[in-house]
């Protein structure tokens, strides 16, 4: 098994990989978790993007703690987790490739200096370089589960600040998804049955996002999925980690283990997306591969 530091990681330059994959060593897991926001580290050619390193340490370079929790929920279900290895201030993996915000010129107040003059030429560059190798494990590992008559039960771990422009946000944590309600309605239940926290049904955001990770290795291949959001003071530290992994990781094994949802979570079903009727309304078409 390959395993990841669970500390909150500093600004490091000089290592960056597309991605990282710990495996544990249960070949027939039905779990995969993905932590798009993973860490802040940026190529050595990069330098900080024109940033200082208190701007890198914050949430708008990587999701704060949730590389952890990530890699103390594959540990507790014997599952293997894959994350980024890079920024998501170099390009964001969680994003459509023509999606706007896939590289942030400015991101929360912070303007951006390295992003300020990317071109076509630069774009593609960071998308071949890190975007689309991330991506491709994804697709390999999902199709390995299949190749084994796995059904791939598919888990993204996210954080959120715990204000917002000045005003505090009361959810604790969050449970977003599109229309396949199999995971997520389950883990909404048991999330706020267990701890009486505010669990966030689809807010503060929305899981109907267009070609994030979830979109393209889940919804359009019909397996069982989930995007979390744990709020960032909650999983600041290891101990926080380790109690949301415990607690999201009991509930995720509980669900699987309950028969009212076995059946369902054991089969590709198609769901569809609400972006689709976005789509239709706005009679545009989101580029997909």
């Amino acid at each position: 098994m390959q395993l990841i530091s669970t500390a909150q990681p500093e600004l490091r330059s000089g290592h960056c990989t597309s991605f990282e994959i710990a495996r544990h060593s249960n070949p027939g897991s039905r779990f995969l978790v993905l932590c798009d926001h993973a860490t802040n580290r940026l190529p050595p050619e990069y330098g900080t993007l024109g940033l200082d390193k208190a701007q890198l340490n914050r949430h708008i370079a990587y999701d704060i703690g949730a590389l952890g929790v990530a890699l103390e929920m594959g540990r507790r279900l014997r599952s293997t987790v894959m994350s980024t290895g890079f920024s998501r201030l170099l390009i964001d993996p969680n994003r459509g490739e023509d999606d706007p915000t896939l590289i942030m010129q400015i991101s929360d107040g912070a303007l951006v200096p390295g992003n300020v003059c990317v071109d076509d030429a630069e774009r593609r560059k960071r998308i071949a370089r890190f975007f689309a190798p991330y991506h491709a494990a994804i697709a390999d590992e999902i199709d390995a589960m299949l190749d084994r008559s796995v059904i791939p039960v598919v888990a993204s771990i996210h954080s959120f600040t715990e204000n917002w422009r000045g005003v505090p946000r009361k959810w604790h944590a969050a449970v977003l998804w599109d229309k396949d309600p199999r995971l997520a309605v389950p883990l909404l239940r048991e999330l706020r049955e267990r701890t009486g926290l505010e669990i966030g049904d689809n807010e503060p955001y929305t899981g109907h996002l267009r070609n994030d990770s979830i979109f393209r290795h889940a919804t359009v291949r019909g397996l069982p999925n989930v995007l979390v959001e744990v709020r960032q003071d909650l999983i600041r530290d290891a101990k926080g980690q380790r109690e949301w992994a415990e607690l999201l990781a009991n509930c995720l094994s509980a669900i699987l283990a309950d028969p009212a949802s076995s059946e369902h979570l054991a089969r590709v079903d198609y769901f569809g997306s609400h972006s689709d009727i976005e789509l239709t309304r706005h009679g545009s078409a989101a580029g997909f591969d």
